[in-house]
């Protein structure tokens, strides 16, 4: 099912600091979906797995395609040190699935059929602004909630000086 467009201009709801990461894969040789198709159904399960577990902190995801080789996934999460234990949980699947590229790599049965990346950061209050015209809640809106844009600034300069109330305490 399609998500209506909110009708002008809004902006993320954002507050404090913002996680994002990028996590993709190359597909190296087509032919090999042995090895890349195993990446790929790994990272649906473990998004599927992240959606039933909301306390885990994944807020919101948008899958995308650089490519017909390559393909990603922008994930916003509620914190680094829970984006963290995510990846080290050994009750998740990220922990086994990794363990288990690790140790092909190890044996050398890895061959440069598909390749991943990743790529985190922490982006702190202050320094990310966004605008959505006539579009649903995608990317940070939709990882935090829109709001109409005029609560957070017409132009971007006043959206990158907007501070959360916590923020604000901390200066004041």
């Amino acid at each position: 099912m399609f998500a209506k467009p909110v009708l002008g201009r809004t902006t993320a709801d954002a507050e404090g600091d913002v996680v994002v990461l990028l996590i993709g894969m190359r597909v190296n040789h087509f032919w090999a979906v042995h090895q890349w198709g195993l990446v790929m159904l790994s990272m649906f399960r473990m998004l599927a797995e992240l959606a039933k577990d909301p306390s885990r902190g994944l807020l919101g995801k948008v899958m995308l395609t650089a490519s017909p080789r390559t393909y990603y996934i922008v994930q916003y999460w509620e914190s680094k040190e829970k984006l963290y234990a995510y990846a080290h949980a050994p009750e998740m699947r990220h922990h086994p699935v990794w363990a288990l590229l690790n140790r092909k790599e190890r044996e050398g049965k890895v061959k440069g059929h598909v390749g991943i990346w990743h790529e985190a950061y922490v982006v702190p209050e202050g320094s990310y602004e966004a605008i959505y015209a006539d579009m649903p809640a995608f990317g940070l809106a939709g990882a935090h909630g829109q709001v109409p844009l005029e609560r957070r600034g017409r132009y971007a300069k006043d959206r990158f000086a907007h501070r959360s109330a916590k923020a604000a305490e901390k200066t004041g």
